[in-house]
C-alpha cells in the first residue's frame, strides 16, 4: 500500500548511544560511555564490580543447548554422551549435583561444561522463591574443579568462565579468577611493540624547533596549566637558543611565564632576556614591551630595558604605530610598578600626559564568564547587609585598576556612604618615598578604603592554588596603594548555599576587618 504524501515512514531503529557498530566479522565491544551507564546502573557489590572493571568485554554468547550441539568442542565431533552430560548439567537441582555430575564423568567433560555449570550455578542461587542451600565446600570443589582443568581450555571458554565466576560473586583476588585471569593472558596474542614517539622529557630542549616550544608555550598559558618541567625545558631551550631567537618569538615564549606566576629555576633565564631586550629592543616595540609585561609580573624588571622604553626617542616613536594605544597602557602599567616596587630606579619615567588608564574595565576573561561569576550575589548580598550607599561596584582606582567592591570606613570601623568620601587614594602617594606607599597613605588619611577582591576559579591557574600573573599583580599594587583587601575566595563563595548564608559568610568577613554598619555602625 502507497503511503500518503507528507506521512512519514518507518523509521529505522536509532543505534545506542555511545555503542560501536561492528561490521561484518568484527566482534562487538561497547563504548567506554556506554560501559559506564551499564556500570553506573549496575546493582552489583564492590566485589562484581571491581571484577567487571577488571576484565575486558567480550563477544557475546548463547550457553543454551542448541548453540553448543552445533559447535565441536576442541577440534573434534560433538558426541552424544557429551551433550547428555551438557543437559544433566543444565537440569541440575543443586550445587551439589553439578559437581557429582562433572565429578563422576571425568572422561565425558569437555571445557565448555564448566562455563555450563557456573551458568546453572548463578540460576539456581537466583531462583525463588526459595534458592537451594549451598555449602562452601561445594563452590571450593567446584573452583578447584575448574582451576585444575582450565589449562585446555579454549580463549572463549576462559571469557565466559571468568564473567560468570565475577557475576556469580567469586572474589577477583580470590584463586579461581586469577587462575582463569593468568590463563586468559597466557592466550592473549604478542602486542606489537608501541611506535617510538619522543615525548618532551626524552628529547633535548635544543633539539626542538622554535614553532614546537611557541606552541607549547601557548598551550601552557590559553589553558592556565603550571607544569614545571614543561616551563622549565622552555626555559632551557630559551637559553640555549638565545642567538637563534628574535625577539618576537621571546615574547610569546616568556609569555605563560608570566601568566602562570612561575619564575624558572634556570639560572640564566633573566641574563639571557636582559642580553636579548638590548640586542632587540629598538627593532621590534611591541615585542619588547610584551616581555617586560611579563617579567613585570614576575616582579623582575630589569632597569636597562626601562631605561630604553621610558626614554623620549622610544615614546615618540611608538606615538606613531598601530599599537600606540597598548603600548601606552603597557607603558603606564610598567611606570605604576616602577613607582610602587622599584624605590631604587633612577632612569627616565612616563611623562604624565602619555599615561592612560591601565585596566579601565573588568577584564575580557571576567566578562566572558560573567554568568558563571559570584559578582551579582555578592551584590545582592551586600546591598541588603549595607545597603546601596554603602558600596561601589567595578569602581575603576588611579591609576587604572577596576575594583571589584568598594566600601569606605571611619577610623573607628563604621562603613560610611560611599557618596560622602573621596572613594579613590591619591595617585602617586604624596610625599612618600618610592616602595612606602602603603603605609603612608594609611596614616594620612582617617577613612579606610576597603576592596572586597573576587577570587573566581578562573582567576587562578589550573591547580587551583596559584594566582595568575595578572592577578597577583593587581592585589599586589592595590595593597601597595594603600588599600585594604578582603578576598573572597571561590571555594568558600560556592560553598555557600542560597543568599541567607551568603549574607552571614559577607557579615562574618567584614566584622573580622573591625567594620561596623547599621545603627551602632553609623
Amino acid at each position: 500500500m502507497r503511503r500518503p504524501r507528507g506521512e512519514p515512514g518507518p523509521r529505522a531503529p536509532r543505534p545506542t548511544e555511545g555503542a560501536t557498530c561492528a561490521g561484518p566479522g568484527e566482534s562487538w565491544s561497547p563504548s567506554p560511555n556506554s560501559m559506564l551507564r551499564v556500570l553506573l546502573s549496575a546493582q552489583t557489590s564492590p566485589a562484581r564490580l571491581s571484577g567487571l572493571l577488571l576484565i575486558p568485554p567480550v563477544q557475546p554468547c548463547c550457553l543454551g543447548p542448541s548453540k553448543w550441539g552445533d559447535r565441536p568442542v576442541g577440534g573434534g565431533p560433538s558426541a552424544g554422551p557429551v551433550q547428555g552430560l551438557q543437559r544433566l548439567l543444565e537440569q541440575a537441582k543443586s550445587p551439589g549435583e553439578l559437581l557429582r555430575w562433572l565429578g563422576q564423568n571425568p572422561s565425558k567433560v569437555r571445557a565448555h561444561h564448566y562455563s555450563v555449570a557456573l551458568r546453572r550455578l548463578g540460576q539456581l542461587l537466583g531462583s525463588r522463591p526459595r534458592p537451594p542451600p549451598v555449602e562452601q565446600v561445594t563452590l571450593q570443589d567446584l573452583s578447584q574443579l575448574i582451576i585444575r582443568n582450565c589449562p585446555s581450555f579454549d580463549i572463549h571458554t576462559i571469557h565466559v568462565c571468568l564473567h560468570l565466576a565475577v557475576l556469580l560473586g567469586f572474589p577477583s583476588d580470590g584463586p579461581l579468577v586469577c587462575a582463569l585471569e593468568q590463563e586468559r593472558r597466557l592466550r592473549l596474542p604478542p602486542k606489537p611493540p608501541p611506535p617510538l614517539q619522543p615525548l618532551l622529557r626524552e628529547a633535548r630542549p635544543e633539539e626542538l624547533t622554535p614553532h614546537v616550544m611557541v606552541l607549547l608555550a601557548q598551550h601552557l598559558a590559553r589553558h592556565r596549566l603550571r607544569e614545571p618541567q614543561l616551563l622549565e625545558a622552555i626555559a632551557h631551550f630559551l637559553v640555549v637558543q638565545e642567538t637563534q631567537l628574535s625577539s618576537k618569538v621571546v615574547q610569546k615564549l616568556v609569555l605563560p611565564f608570566g601568566r602562570l606566576n612561575y619564575l624558572p629555576l634556570e639560572q640564566q633565564f633573566m641574563p639571557c632576556l636582559e642580553r636579548i631586550l638590548a640586542r632587540e629592543a629598538g627593532v621590534a616595540p611591541l615585542a619588547t614591551v610584551n616581555i617586560l609585561m611579563s617579567l613585570c609580573q614576575l616582579r623582575c624588571l630589569p632597569f636597562r630595558a626601562l631605561h630604553f622604553v621610558f626614554s623620549p626617542g622610544f615614546i615618540n616613536y611608538i606615538s606613531g604605530t598601530p599599537h600606540a594605544l597598548i603600548v601606552r597602557r603597557y607603558l603606564s602599567l610598567l611606570d605604576t610598578a616602577v613607582e610602587l616596587e622599584l624605590p631604587g630606579y633612577r632612569g627616565p619615567r612616563l611623562p604624565r600626559r602619555q599615561q592612560v588608564p591601565i585596566f579601565p574595565q573588568p577584564l575580557i576573561t571576567d566578562r566572558a564568564r560573567c554568568k558563571y561569576s559570584h559578582k551579582d550575589i555578592v551584590a545582592e548580598g551586600l546591598r541588603q547587609l549595607l545597603g546601596e550607599e554603602k558600596y561601589r561596584q567595578d569602581l575603576t582606582v588611579p591609576p587604572g585598576y577596576c575594583t571589584d567592591f568598594l566600601l569606605c570606613a571611619s577610623s573607628s570601623g563604621a562603613v560610611l556612604p560611599v557618596r560622602t568620601q573621596d572613594p579613590f587614594l591619591p595617585y602617586p602617594p604624596r610625599s612618600c618615598p618610592q616602595g612606602q606607599a602603603a603605609s603612608s597613605a594609611t596614616t594620612r588619611d582617617p577613612a579606610q578604603r576597603v576592596v572586597l577582591v573576587l577570587r573566581e576559579r578562573w582567576h587562578f591557574c589550573r591547580d587551583g592554588r596559584v594566582l595568575l600573573g595578572s592577578r597577583a599583580l593587581r592585589e599586589r599594587h592595590l595593597g601597595l596603594m594603600g588599600y585594604q583587601l578582603l578576598p573572597l575566595p571561590f571555594e568558600e563563595l560556592e560553598s555557600q548555599r542560597g543568599l541567607p548564608q551568603l549574607k552571614s559568610y559577607l557579615r562574618q568577613k567584614l566584622q573580622a576587618l573591625g567594620l561596623r554598619w547599621g545603627p551602632e555602625g553609623g
